[in-house]
């Protein structure tokens, strides 16, 4: 059984025991969250499609870290002109544990 769950403005393809890293959510470590935005459920060969949402279909997690992405190097430079500029950045994220896919 798999379900396609939207969170952070991207669609990612979950099933039981998946774990995975996804935009940052404001929850603390070890708790429980349900994602409601669920476009798509399959068991086997019955598939539900959402217009746009499943209707009753939740998907539970457990939130099992909180921190950031690798870091993303972010160079400008214009020719002749002896201008360069370098930042990093690093984008915070959740690593989350799909527990149940209910419909």
């Amino acid at each position: 059984m798999f379900a396609i769950i939207e969170t952070g403005g991207k669609q990612y393809k979950v099933q039981k025991g998946l774990k995975l890293e996804i935009e940052k959510l404001e929850e603390a470590e070890g708790k429980t969250v349900e994602f409601k935005d669920v476009l798509l459920v399959s068991d086997k060969d019955k598939i539900q499609i959402g217009k746009p949402l499943v209707e009753g279909a939740k998907v539970s997690a457990k939130i099992l870290k909180q921190g950031l992405a690798d870091k993303v190097m972010v160079f400008k430079m214009k020719a002749k002109k002896r201008y360069t500029r370098n930042r990093g950045f690093r984008q915070p994220q959740t690593t989350i544990e799909i527990t149940d896919i209910k419909v």
